[in-house]
C-alpha cells in the first residue's frame, strides 16, 4: 500500500515537473502522459471535476486558499463578500446570479446557501456571456462552486452585533450539518435572528416644526416613530442530493420555512384644538397606544433539480416553487372630532388634560404570493468545425405566479394569475483557435447567438434575442462584444401588490424647501405596459503580465429602454407635472401625501463605463506568484479531448520533451484547466490538490529526498519497465504506469537515469515541483529551465509554507457617462447627471468598491470599502425652492478574524475548528450629508435620520465540529 501511494505521487509529479501542469480529473486521477512519433510529450491533464466549459475569461476565480483568506463563514458570507464581482454592470437589474453546483444549475440559491466555506474546493466567476449556456439571457453572471468530494461537519454559530453609540442590538443563532460524498450531499440548517427597536429620540431627532405639541405635558413624538424596526426571523432548511455514479445523474431537494414578524412605529395621534377666542395648540395623545405597523409573514419554499448526461450533452431539469402569506395591520387615527367640538365651544381648554379616546382599530392587508418556476435545459457540442466543437443549448421553462391581496380600506379583493412558457436556443461557434491551430495568427475568435420568446397569459407574447463576439488576439487577453434586444412585462407585484398607507413619514418636498410629514401610499399599478430594451455592452478581460495574480476588466454599456416600469421616484417639481393626481397639497400649496406606486417612464437612457482590478497571491513560504488563474504557465499547451461533451474534465496539453522555447508559444493552444474553447491558464502547479493527495506528495518526497532516495526513484522505474509488479501496487493501471514511464524512457526503452536524477534534484531543491531555488529564481531573474517569472523561496507552490500569508486585493470603479430619463413623449427630459433626480440623493457620477483582505497562521483581515461621488439636486426655481447638494460619502469596513486552534497550535479539545471574527463596518462613522443653498441641513436629511446605526460593532464566535 505504502508503494502504491508513492507511486501515485511520482505519477502526479512525475508529469507536472517540470511542465507544472495544474489540473485534476474528476475523480482526483493523475494526469496521464503520452509520446508522439516526433518525440513530444502530450500531457493529457483533467480539470477540476465540475469546472464550466465556455470560452470567456472569468471574472474571478479562488481556490481553498483563497477562500480562507475571506474569513466567510457559509457560502452566503462569502457570496456577498464578493458581490462586486458577482453583480452584472449591464444594469439591468437582472436578479441574482445563475448559481451553479459542480458546473451544474440548481434550482435554487437555497439547496446550498448555508454550506460551511470549508467544503468549497473552487469558485468561479463567469461573465454575463455564460448566462446564456444555462438558459438565461446575458444579463446576470453565473457563480460555480465546486465543492469537496468529501466533507462533514456540523457547525455552531452565534454572533452579536450593535452600533459602537448603542441603541438597538442584533443577536443571530445558526446550527448546521453537512455531508457529502461521491454518493451525495445532506445539509439541515437553523436560524434565528432578532433585532431590537431604535426609535427617533434615541438618536436625537429634531422633529418637523409643524408636529411638536404646544403643550410642554403632551408627549413626545420623536419617542414613538421608529428608525429601525423591532423584527423577529426564523428559518428551517433541509437540502438533499443524489448522485447515481453509474449513469453520471444527479438530483436534489431542497425545502425551507421561513417565519419573519416586525413592528414599527409611526408616531402619536395628534389634534389642533381652537377655542372660542381663536387661540390654537397643538396636542398630541396616546402615548399608550401609539400608531404601530405590524407585519407577519411565513414562507414555504421547495426546489427540484435533475441531471443526466445524454451522451454528449447535459441534460437538467429544475423546479423551483414558493408560497408566502403576510399580513399587514396598520394602526387607524384616533377621531378627534369630540375633542374639537369641545374646545370651540370651551367645554374643553385647549391646553388641559384630554380625556381618553377609544381605540380606533386597524385596517389590515392580507397578501397571499405563489410561484412555481420549471426550466428544461440540454446543452452540449453536437458537431464541430475546423475550429473547434460548436456549442448549443436549447431551454424550455413553464412559470406560475399569482396574487391574493385584501385591503380593508378598499373594501375589494384583488387577484392577478400569470402563466408564462419560455423558451430559446443558444449557439456558440468557434471561428479561429490558436488550440486547433486554424487561423491562429487573428487570434481565437468565437460567435454566439440567442434567440427566444416569453409567452405570457396576461400580456402576449415578448421576444428577445441578442448576438456576442468573443476574441482572444493574444494569451491572457480577452474581448466581448454583446447586443441585446429584450421585451419585457412588470412583475406581477408591480401590477397587483395591496396599497398600503404609512403616516407621519419624514418627506423633504424640493418645491418649498421644507420637511412635511406625509401619507405615503405604496402598493401596484394594474395600468404599466411592456418595456422594450436594447443594449451594447463592450468588454476586456486582460491578465496582467507584469503583476503576478492580477486581472484587469473593462466594461462599456449602452442601454435604451422605452416604456419603462419604475418605482415612483424622488419627488421633483418635474415629475410632479408630469403625474399631478399622485401628490396632493393643501390650500397653502404644504405637501399632504404622495401616492408611491409604480409609473411608466416613456424612455431612459444609460452609459456607463466600469473598471475591475482583482489580485491574489502570498508572500513568503510558497510561490510568490499566489495563484494567478490556477491554471498551466507558459510552457504547456492543450486541448480537449475528442468528442468530449460539455462537461468532460479533459484536456489535451503539449510540451516538448524539455523545457522547450516552442512550448512557451504554444501555450496559447490550450484549453488549460477550464478545457474551453481556446482557453490558456496559468497558476501554481498543485493548487487544487486534495488533502490525500497533499499527504501523499509529502510522503513521496520524503522517501525521493532520503540518501538513498536515488537507487529508490531509479529501482522503481526500472522494475515498472520490466514489467514486474512491486509489492503493494496490485491492480494499479498498467497503462496509467506505461505512460508515465514513457517521461523517463530512452528510445530503446531503458531508463533514462540522468531524467530521473534531474527530477530528484528539482523535487528536492526547497521549491517543490516548480523546482529550485536557482540561481535565476534568487536573483529575481525568470527561471530559464522553466520559461516561468521568478519564484519564491520555500515552500510548496499552490499550498505554501506554514509561515506564508494570503492576500487578496478586487476593486471596481463604475463611471456615469449618461443618464437620462424622458417622463412623457412629450418631455420632460430629466438629465440625471446635471442635477435632475429620481432619488433623493441625486445620481453620482462616480463610485467605487474595495475588497481586499489578508490571511496566514490562523489569523485574517478583511477590508471593505465602498465610494459614493457627490451629486446635486435641483430644485424648482421658485420662491422657497432649494437645490440640494450631497457629499461624496467614504466608508471602510474591517473584518478581523482568528481560527484559534491553528493559532494556538491545538489540534483537538475545544479550540480545533473555532473561529473568532469582529466587525467593525462604518469605521470612521460617516454619512451622506445633504445641504441646501444656504449651506444647511434640512431636517429631512439630518445625518443620523439618513443613517441611525453609523459605526457598526459585532463579534462572532463559531464552531466546526
Amino acid at each position: 500500500m505504502i508503494a502504491r501511494t508513492l507511486f501515485c505521487s511520482c505519477a502526479v509529479l512525475a508529469l507536472t515537473v517540470p511542465f507544472s501542469v495544474s489540473a485534476q480529473g474528476a475523480e482526483g486521477d493523475p494526469p496521464a502522459a503520452d509520446t508522439s512519433s516526433n518525440g513530444e510529450i502530450v500531457v493529457r491533464a483533467d480539470r477540476l471535476r465540475g469546472q464550466v466549459n465556455t470560452a470567456q475569461a472569468p471574472v474571478l476565480e479562488l481556490n481553498e486558499e483563497d477562500i480562507a483568506a475571506y474569513g466567510a463563514s457559509s457560502v452566503a458570507d462569502l457570496v456577498a463578500a464578493i458581490e462586486p464581482q458577482t453583480g452584472s454592470t449591464r444594469g439591468r437589474g437582472g436578479g441574482r446570479p445563475v448559481f451553479l453546483v459542480n458546473g451544474i444549475r440548481v434550482a435554487s440559491f437555497r439547496e446550498f446557501r448555508s454550506y460551511p466555506s470549508e467544503a468549497i474546493r473552487k469558485v468561479e466567476v463567469l461573465p454575463e456571456e455564460t448566462a446564456q449556456l444555462f438558459g438565461f439571457p446575458p444579463d446576470r453572471r453565473v457563480l460555480n462552486f465546486i465543492l469537496k468530494d468529501n466533507f462533514s461537519a456540523v457547525t455552531a454559530e452565534v454572533e452579536y452585533e450593535q452600533p459602537d453609540r448603542g441603541g438597538y442590538s442584533v443577536n443571530e443563532q445558526e446550527l448546521t450539518l453537512l455531508r457529502i460524498s461521491k454518493a451525495g450531499r445532506l445539509n439541515l440548517n437553523a436560524e434565528v435572528r432578532d433585532v431590537t427597536l431604535l426609535t427617533e429620540e434615541e438618536r436625537g431627532i429634531i422633529q418637523t416644526p409643524d408636529s411638536l405639541p404646544d403643550v410642554a405635558t403632551d408627549p413626545n413624538p420623536a419617542a414613538f416613530r421608529s428608525l429601525v424596526s423591532d423584527s423577529a426571523q426564523k428559518e428551517v432548511t433541509a437540502n438533499w442530493a443524489k448522485a447515481f455514479l453509474d449513469t453520471g445523474s444527479s438530483i436534489s431537494l431542497n425545502a425551507t420555512y421561513e417565519r419573519n414578524d416586525s413592528r414599527s412605529l409611526s408616531g402619536l395621534d395628534s389634534v389642533l384644538l381652537t377655542d372660542g377666542a381663536g387661540n390654537q395648540a397643538l396636542r398630541t395623545f396616546g402615548a399608550d397606544n401609539p400608531l404601530e405597523r405590524r407585519i407577519a409573514s411565513d414562507t414555504f419554499s421547495s426546489a427540484f433539480s435533475f441531471s443526466k448526461p445524454l451522451g454528449s450533452f447535459q441534460f437538467t431539469a429544475t423546479a423551483d416553487a414558493n408560497y408566502s402569506a403576510s399580513r399587514t395591520e396598520i394602526d387607524r387615527r384616533a377621531d378627534a372630532t369630540a375633542l374639537i367640538a369641545d374646545a370651540a365651544a370651551g367645554t374643553l381648554a385647549i391646553d388641559g388634560a384630554l380625556p381618553a379616546l377609544g381605540d380606533a382599530g386597524f385596517d389590515v392587508a392580507d397578501v397571499g404570493t405563489y410561484s412555481a418556476d420549471t426550466k428544461l435545459t440540454v446543452r452540449g457540442s453536437p458537431f464541430f468545425v475546423p475550429a473547434g466543437d460548436v456549442q448549443t443549448t436549447v431551454d424550455l421553462g413553464y412559470g406560475w405566479n399569482r396574487i391574493d391581496s385584501e385591503d380593508s380600506r378598499a373594501g375589494s379583493d384583488v387577484q392577478l394569475t400569470r402563466g408564462t412558457i419560455s423558451g430559446g436556443f443558444n449557439i456558440a461557434v468557434p471561428i479561429t483557435s490558436t488550440r486547433d491551430d486554424f487561423l491562429a495568427a487573428i487570434g481565437s475568435i468565437t460567435l454566439n447567438g440567442q434567440v427566444g420568446f416569453t409567452d405570457l397569459s396576461d400580456f402576449g407574447t415578448l421576444y428577445n434575442w441578442n448576438a456576442g463576439l468573443n476574441w482572444e488576439p493574444v494569451d491572457g487577453l480577452n474581448l466581448q462584444a454583446t447586443y441585446v434586444f429584450r421585451e419585457a412585462a412588470p412583475s406581477l407585484a408591480q401590477l397587483g401588490n395591496p396599497q398600503i398607507t404609512t403616516l407621519n413619514v419624514p418627506f423633504f418636498d424640493l418645491a418649498t424647501g421644507d420637511t412635511a410629514l406625509v401619507e405615503l401610499t405604496t402598493g401596484g399599478n394594474p395600468n404599466l405596459q411592456t418595456e422594450t430594451q436594447s443594449d451594447w455592452n463592450f468588454s476586456a478581460n486582460w491578465d496582467v503580465p507584469f503583476v503576478d495574480g492580477a486581472r484587469l476588466r473593462v466594461d462599456y454599456v449602452k442601454n435604451r429602454s422605452d416604456d419603462v416600469s419604475s418605482s415612483f421616484p424622488f419627488l421633483s417639481p418635474e415629475l410632479e407635472a408630469a403625474f399631478p393626481a399622485r401628490v396632493t397639497r393643501d390650500a397653502a400649496g404644504a405637501l399632504l401625501a404622495v401616492d408611491q406606486r409604480p409609473i411608466d417612464f416613456f424612455e431612459s437612457r444609460t452609459e456607463r463605463l466600469s473598471f475591475g482590478l482583482t489580485m491574489r497571491g502570498r508572500i513568503g513560504g510558497g510561490d510568490a506568484r499566489g495563484g494567478g488563474r490556477g491554471g498551466p504557465p507558459a510552457g504547456v499547451t492543450g486541448g480537449r479531448r475528442p468528442n468530449a461533451g460539455p462537461d468532460t474534465p479533459a484536456t489535451d496539453q503539449r510540451a516538448g520533451g524539455g523545457a522547450r522555447e516552442e512550448a512557451r508559444e504554444g501555450a496559447r493552444d490550450g484549453g488549460g484547466e477550464r478545457g474551453g474553447p481556446n482557453r490558456s491558464r496559468r497558476g501554481p502547479p498543485m493548487a487544487d490538490m486534495s488533502e490525500e493527495q497533499r499527504e501523499q506528495f509529502q510522503a513521496f518526497r520524503q522517501r525521493l529526498c532520503a540518501d538513498d532516495g536515488e537507487a529508490f526513484i531509479t529501482g522503481l522505474a526500472q522494475t515498472l519497465a520490466r514489467g514486474e509488479t512491486p509489492a503493494g501496487m496490485e491492480g494499479f493501471d498498467s497503462e496509467r504506469t506505461q505512460r508515465m514511464l514513457a517521461r523517463f524512457s530512452n528510445e530503446d526503452g531503458t531508463i533514462n537515469t540522468e531524467r530521473l536524477s534531474r527530477f530528484r534534484e528539482r523535487m528536492c531543491a526547497g521549491s517543490g515541483p516548480d523546482g529550485p531555488a536557482s540561481a535565476g529564481a534568487q536573483s529575481g531573474r525568470p527561471n530559464a529551465a522553466t520559461g516561468g517569472r521568478p519564484r519564491g523561496a520555500g515552500g510548496i507552490p499552490g499550498f505554501g509554507g506554514e509561515n506564508s500569508i494570503r492576500y487578496f486585493l478586487n476593486l471596481t470603479h463604475t463611471v456615469e457617462l449618461d443618464r437620462q430619463i424622458l417622463i412623457a413623449q412629450n418631455g420632460p427630459l430629466l438629465d440625471l447627471l446635471d442635477g435632475d433626480t429620481l432619488t433623493a440623493f441625486g445620481t453620482p457620477t462616480n463610485t467605487s468598491r474595495l475588497e481586499a483582505g489578508v490571511f496566514g497562521q490562523g489569523l485574517g483581515m478583511r477590508l471593505s470599502g465602498r465610494y459614493t461621488g457627490s451629486a446635486r439636486v435641483n430644485g424648482s426655481g421658485a420662491p422657497g425652492s432649494t437645490d440640494l447638494f450631497v457629499d461624496d460619502l467614504l466608508t471602510m469596513d474591517v473584518r478581523l478574524f482568528a481560527d484559534l486552534g491553528r493559532l494556538l497550535k491545538k489540534d483537538s479539545g475545544i479550540l480545533k475548528g473555532m473561529r473568532a471574527s469582529f466587525r467593525f463596518d462604518n469605521v470612521f462613522d460617516g454619512r451622506r450629508i445633504v445641504r441646501d443653498n444656504n449651506g444647511d441641513i434640512p431636517i429631512g436629511f439630518q445625518p443620523l435620520l439618513v443613517d441611525p446605526t453609523g459605526r457598526y460593532l459585532g463579534m462572532e464566535l463559531r464552531k466546526l465540529f
